[in-house]
């Protein structure tokens, strides 16, 4: 029986190690952009000192959150 959870957790490091690799996270201290990349409004400050490697707005950030 344990063989069998072995295996399951594995696969599941696997699948997890595969969709983290995906996505990767910005490099912390990273400069954030002035003005968006998607619409060329001006990015807030506070959202450039708070989101390392910020290229977006937080209104097209939604929308590629949303997938759109």
């Amino acid at each position: 029986m344990a063989d069998v959870i072995d295996t399951a957790n594995d696969q599941a490091d696997y699948f997890l190690q595969i969709a983290l690799s995906r996505h990767p996270r910005p490099i912390a201290g990273m400069v954030s952009a002035e003005f968006c990349a998607d619409c060329d409004e001006a990015i807030p400050v506070l959202r450039q000192k708070s989101v390392d490697g910020c290229q977006t707005c937080l209104d097209c950030q939604e929308l590629r959150e949303r997938g759109r």
